[in-house]
């Protein structure tokens, strides 16, 4: 096959492999301009028409090991592969930052469950959005989906850990977030990568999942508790706070916790149709978890009265726009009474 230039320029001869016996669908095509390309006509397994550019004639390509990449495309076709398609999601990769976006608005919309089942609460998007914000983007976001590695990911974790992240960053008129790093940080943004990195993968933007692997540092979660003079002590000063006419609401809250060992979060969250007075237990929906007001399993029993029957522990919550202070509890709303 002879193809010549443009321009009076002397012809380019190339060896034909355009007949199906040698090697068919492999050829040369020039369109408009002076460029020679190789070029791969086939089929997929499906049955669908694919062209595939090779690469332009000359270095590297030449014509023998054009048609040596030819017979190695034509042999992963066979094997199911498209690497027409695969070329195109490559030129078409997301980047991690817009993978962590899409994993945002999936999770704020309800579409992604934890282990629970359950969606995510409102306060653990916004600790996902200010870790995504202020540490995988930073150092992850414009790398490509499917370019992320382990080591990658180890690079990322230990750069964090040190620090490599941390400042000062405003995050409204008035609010500013300081970032330190650390190891618990850097423990925790690697396995929320996991998790964004899961979805990734069952979305098709990667193969793999390259957290999976991966040594995290413990996170240093707390494991302090109060010891019998510690709530000795708080009950003494409950007590003391009864006698002296404090808000009774504030001290009901105090002494719920303490038997509950929840978070004030959880009390404030909790809904009537969540307690069962008959068998005096109590379960947040958010976590899963059971909590029973029984002398058995609550160390603080002894010192701080368990709630009696007729008794009422009331979690009240200010409206909108109400002020703070204890004159102005009037318009205060009962959100859970026990």
């Amino acid at each position: 096959m002879m193809m010549r230039k443009s321009g009076g320029s002397p012809p380019i001869y190339l060896k034909s492999t355009n007949y199906p016996r040698e090697k068919p669908g492999f050829g040369a095509r020039r369109q408009r301009g002076t460029a020679i390309s190789y070029v791969l006509f086939y089929r997929t397994r499906e049955g669908r028409q694919r062209w595939f550019t090779i690469g332009r004639h000359g270095a590297p390509w030449t014509p023998d090991s054009a048609r040596e990449e030819a017979q190695r495309l034509l042999g992963s076709v066979v094997n199911s592969a498209d690497p027409a398609a695969e070329k195109r999601a490559a030129r078409n990769a997301q980047t991690v930052s817009e993978l962590c976006d899409l994993y945002l608005a999936d999770a704020e919309g309800g579409r992604l469950v934890t282990r629970l089942r359950t969606a995510k609460k409102p306060s653990t998007l916004a600790t996902d959005r200010g870790r995504m914000e202020r540490h995988i983007k930073p150092l992850l976001g414009r790398r490509a989906v499917a370019s992320v590695t382990r080591n990658d990911i180890e690079t990322f974790m230990h750069d964090v850990a040190a620090g490599k992240t941390a400042g000062k960053t405003k995050t409204k008129p008035r609010g500013l977030a300081c970032v330190r790093g650390g190891k618990g940080t850097a423990s925790r943004t690697v396995g929320l990568l996991g998790a964004i990195f899961s979805y990734a993968v069952r979305h098709r933007m990667c193969t793999e999942n390259p957290v999976r692997g991966v040594i995290r540092p413990v996170d240093g979660r707390r494991e302090r508790r109060l010891s019998d003079d510690e709530y000795k002590a708080l009950a003494q000063g409950l007590h003391k706070a009864e006698a002296k006419h404090v808000w009774p609401a504030a001290i009901a809250v105090a002494r719920f916790l303490a038997l509950t060992g929840w978070r004030s979060g959880e009390a404030l969250a909790l809904r009537g149709n969540e307690f069962d007075l008959d068998r005096r237990t109590a379960r947040t929906n958010g976590v899963g978890r059971l909590s029973i007001f029984e002398s058995r399993l609550c160390r603080s029993q002894g010192f701080i009265s368990p709630l009696r029957a007729s008794q009422h522990c009331s979690v009240l919550r200010r409206p909108h726009g109400q002020p703070r202070g204890a004159g102005a509890r009037e318009g205060w709303r009962c959100a859970v009474r026990c």
